[in-house]
């Protein structure tokens, strides 16, 4: 009989396992290329001339989807036009590395205008996530 083992610190070669047996599973169903395409990290980055960091957008692309999981400006760059030039060059990567679509998330009192005025479309919710905020899952073909 199998055990459950729950733990806040895996090892490495127990993740190792999930990761090869998913892999395994999905070549039954998709080309080996596309299962073992390595992942594309990114990221961009609003800077001074001294090199601080006033905002940036950090993403993960496989398949053909590139999936932006943080955009964020400090509040001294926040309309100035940065959040577009940020969310221009990382859609404009994505694109020129062969990615398709762009996916995200945002909360209820992020930036969700922001994505939609950019062509996003909304194709999930989450109600009270985090508690008493929504989160909106947004798509766009790039």
């Amino acid at each position: 009989m199998m055990k459950i083992e729950l733990t806040t610190s895996p090892i490495k070669s127990d993740l190792e396992a999930i990761s090869k047996g998913i892999k395994s599973f999905n070549q039954q169903h998709i080309p080996d290329d596309v299962v073992f395409e390595p992942d594309t990290k990114f990221a961009a980055f609003a800077k001074d001339e001294n090199g601080n960091v006033f905002g940036g957008v950090r993403a993960t692309a496989y398949w053909n989807y590139c999936l932006l999981e943080l955009l964020w400006l400090s509040s001294e760059a926040r309309g100035k036009r940065l959040g577009t030039r940020l969310m221009d060059a990382a859609e404009n990567f994505a694109k020129k590395q062969g990615f398709e679509y762009m996916r995200t998330e945002t909360v209820s009192f992020q930036a969700k205008p922001f994505y939609v005025k950019r062509g996003y479309k909304v194709y999930g919710e989450l109600p009270d996530f985090p508690k008493g905020h929504t989160t909106y899952c947004l798509i766009k073909k790039l």
